[in-house]
């Protein structure tokens, strides 16, 4: 049995990040969505509200489950006995990021390889961070997040109010 480890900060989980998954569960048997608990920028959602939401996601498809995880992606990767790592790559920057990502992770575990799958045309320029931008500046998420996802992400912006600008990592829409 053949079992992936597909990481990420998912804050939100966004189609593009949904459709590498779900293809990753027709290549592999067992795909561990992890969401990580602490990544290096600001995030919207706490790691359980991440969580909660991929869970509700992948809640049809047998062979995803959801969990946070912290620390060294390659350890957990281990912990779980993951035989490789997933990545999506949109476009030639993400190339280079997970290229270096995955040299650094080989010296470290030489025996999880990296799978990287390259998203659909149509999810090319989505990112999590242009989502929240989206949605903090009154935009409709709806065809870029499932239903639930735009629910809690537009809750998350009335909650913030005034405070939203300073809570979401500005991409480049608002200038634009």
């Amino acid at each position: 049995m053949t079992k992936v480890f597909y990481p990420g900060a998912f804050d939100p989980i966004t189609n593009g990040q949904i459709d590498i998954a779900m293809r990753a569960a027709k290549l592999f048997d067992e795909v561990v969505v992890g969401v990580y608990a602490r990544p290096n920028r600001k995030v919207l959602f706490s790691a359980e509200e991440r969580v909660d939401m991929a869970q509700q996601t992948f809640k049809n498809v047998a062979n995803i489950t959801v969990v946070a995880y912290d620390g060294l992606t390659v350890e957990f990767a281990r912990q779980i006995g993951a035989h490789a790592i997933v990545r999506g790559l949109r476009v030639v920057s993400d190339f280079e990021h997970e290229f270096q990502m995955a040299l650094m992770n080989r010296q470290l575990a030489p025996d999880i390889d990296f799978v990287c799958l390259m998203t659909n045309i149509e999810h090319t320029y989505l990112s999590s961070g242009i989502v929240k931008e989206v949605a903090l500046l009154g935009g409709d998420v709806s065809e870029f997040v499932p239903p639930h996802v735009a629910e809690r992400l537009y809750a998350r912006i009335r909650e913030l109010g005034d405070n939203g600008d300073d809570s979401v990592e500005v991409v480049s829409i608002r200038n634009t």
